[in-house]
């Protein structure tokens, strides 16, 4: 296709396509831009136009193609609004030594699930270590629901010694 040719395919088209544009985009500045974007890449593209076929819907699926891949990027990209240097405390050390009240509350907790029944305290452990559900089954040789269920009820029953111990069921995180 000749640049005269695309010109001519082109004009009669183009309120259509800002108005394609505007619908798509829902703004102006961005319909504008799309627009813009979408001529070059057609124009650029012009010689892998098939002549005989119909060069609106072409040129109207570029402009699609274009909105859906900035859209993406606009999903996927992250968005820092501040310097990186305000966000310093994020990757600062965050190991703390531990005092005596953590250390006492850690091995009460400790003590208190030594203190379920062997067929809690085994699945509750295991997956506190991080074992899938369906390892858990397989070592104990029991069903996945069984497994699920004592581990429900391993922290009910946890839940309610803490509160007995603590008053509380809510546990400072670090």
């Amino acid at each position: 296709m000749t640049t005269s040719a695309f010109n001519s395919n082109y004009k009669p088209l183009e309120d259509l396509l800002f108005a394609f544009a505007m619908k798509l985009t829902r703004d102006v500045v961005n319909a504008q831009d799309l627009m813009q974007e979408t001529l070059c890449r057609a124009y650029k593209n012009k010689d892998r136009f098939k002549e005989g076929t119909n060069f609106k819907a072409w040129i109207t699926t570029i402009m699609r193609n274009n909105y859906i891949n900035d859209y993406r990027k606009l999903k996927t990209r992250n968005k820092v609004e501040a310097p990186v240097e305000d966000y310093g405390y994020m990757v600062e050390n965050k190991a703390v030594d531990g005092d005596a009240n953590s250390i006492i509350m850690m091995k009460e907790l400790t003590n208190m699930v030594d203190d379920l029944t062997e067929d809690f305290k085994k699945p509750f452990v295991m997956f506190k270590d991080g074992y899938h559900y369906d390892e858990i089954a397989a070592e104990m040789n029991i069903p996945i629901g069984t497994v699920k269920s004592r581990i429900y009820f391993a922290r009910k029953k946890l839940k309610g010694m803490i509160q007995n111990q603590y008053g509380t069921t809510m546990l400072r995180r670090a």
